[in-house]
């Protein structure tokens, strides 16, 4: 059974920083594509970031582009999201996810999910 366990989020002025972490267990890490989603009181879950399952594509939201990156430790089955000058859209629980297809740059419709973690920036 496949299990992604998000840590990192947290409380964090405006300007601030964040570093959000993904542990996969259950199944091979390397091969498999992740990213990261988000989702804001009363909007849709939307992709925030996505790596290829070797880490040499990745893809951004425009909303984060130059101020989020995400980055893959094959060694350590994670995932990271290293997110700088916060503001206060960017306050959601943000979720990890696993494709479930190999090998793929980037992430299809079929994926586990993490139980996510709240992101609260204050203004």
């Amino acid at each position: 059974q496949v299990q992604l366990v998000e840590s990192g989020g947290g409380l964090v002025q405006a300007g601030g920083s964040l570093r959000l972490s993904c542990v996969v267990s259950g199944r091979a890490f390397s091969t498999y594509a992740m990213g990261w989603f988000r989702q804001a009181p009363g909007k849709e879950r939307e992709l925030v970031a996505a790596i290829s399952w070797s880490g040499g594509t990745t893809h951004y939201a425009d909303s984060v582009k130059g101020r989020f990156t995400i980055s893959r430790e094959n060694a350590k089955n994670t995932v990271y999201l290293q997110m700088n000058s916060l503001n206060a859209a960017d306050t959601a629980v943000y979720y990890c996810a696993a494709d479930r297809i190999p090998y793929n740059n980037y992430l299809s419709g079929n994926k586990d999910w993490g139980q996510g973690t709240q992101v609260t920036v204050s203004s």
